[in-house]
């Protein structure tokens, strides 16, 4: 080696020391934010830097969020749709969303569909005024349900009929979740927990140096406030999670009950005895979607499909002829799950 190299050397290790020594790496904390949106609330933490807070930027992306897929927005991109405004365009929140809720939709057979939204509204859990329900209603506004009467063709959306609505609670939410993660991954933040009205992502690890770890509800009914009465608790890294259940929405009418989750092949409230479905994936719009399909599709129909489709980890609680509560999870959700209700 000779001395010009060892000069080089010289200097390239003096200048790197120099830039420790001066520009040491910003010191990180832990920090927590809340806020209300889409109706419901967020709770955020991550690890960034101590003098940096992201709290107004992500206020901003939820906000602007809601401009594109908020059927409680009047001018929002869905309601100019369902409106027939024929000066919409699609952004590409809605184009996502759109897209992935056409392929779950095929993937389930159907029990996953966003045009459900004539029906949720004469039900009383929509964007609109509720009616009253009678089978004539029902199957008046069930020509206006089916994923094959609505189309994004040339980055328009194009519909079989005017009334033809698009309803997205069941997928949205979750997916506005993805979108503060990826904003946090842009921001290299390498530890986090979003959690928008119960839909949550996580990545790396909690202030205590461990994994995060979830409640999940106990599907009883006035068990209103989350976390009062735990079913189980779960360990989660890197992960999304959704839960959907019926116990804590419904339409009462007559003395009878209707759950919130409406069956699209039927124009009614779902009828099993699934309590509860928590959903695994490894982003939360898939996860969300997923947790509301098996709603539908009750405990039978839904074991079968995730024995098929191993992307899926799950924890079912449903109701025993005893009516005591049953749990059933995946082989790989039993991993996860460490704590369950006696």
């Amino acid at each position: 080696m000779n001395k010009k190299y060892y000069a080089i050397t010289a200097v390239v290790l003096t200048a790197l020391l120099f830039t420790i020594w001066f520009f040491p790496k910003p010191e990180l904390e832990y920090k927590k934010i809340e806020g209300y949106i889409q109706g419901t609330t967020y709770h955020i933490t991550y690890e960034y830097k101590k003098k940096k807070d992201l709290h107004p930027e992500i206020e901003k992306i939820l906000h602007d969020f809601d401009k594109s897929l908020s059927s409680y927005e009047p001018q929002s991109i869905i309601s100019r749709i369902n409106k027939n405004d024929p000066t919409v365009i699609p952004d590409e929140l809605f184009i996502e969303v759109f897209q992935k809720s056409v392929e779950i939709n095929q993937k389930t057979d159907g029990f996953f569909d966003i045009t459900v939204a004539p029906i949720v509204n004469a039900w009383g859990f929509g964007f609109a005024p509720g009616a009253d329900v009678d089978s004539n209603l029902i199957d008046s506004l069930m020509k206006f349900v089916g994923m094959e009467k609505v189309n994004l063709k040339n980055g328009k959306i194009i519909k079989s009929d005017p009334s033809v609505m698009i309803d997205v609670n069941a997928i949205a939410q979750g997916f506005s979740v993805d979108v503060v993660c990826r904003f946090l991954d842009e921001k290299k933040v390498k530890n986090y927990l979003v959690e928008i009205g119960g839909e949550l992502k996580s990545k790396g690890i909690n202030p205590k140096g461990e994994d995060w770890k979830i409640g999940i509800d106990s599907p009883i009914e006035g068990n209103m406030e989350a976390g009062q009465t735990l079913q189980a608790i779960i360990a989660i890294k890197g992960k999304a999670l959704a839960t959907s259940g019926n116990y804590r929405k419904f339409y009462e009418k007559d003395g009878l009950k209707y759950a919130h989750t409406m069956d699209p092949k039927t124009g009614y409230p779902a009828l099993s005895s699934l309590l509860s479905a928590t959903v695994l994936a490894d982003d939360c719009m898939t996860a969300d979607a997923y947790a509301t399909s098996f709603m539908v599709m009750g405990v039978e129909k839904s074991i079968e499909f995730l024995s098929k489709n191993k992307f899926l980890e799950a924890y079912l609680v449903y109701s025993a002829d005893s009516g005591s509560f049953k749990s059933y999870s995946t082989e790989g959700m039993k991993n996860h799950v460490i704590k369950e209700a006696k």
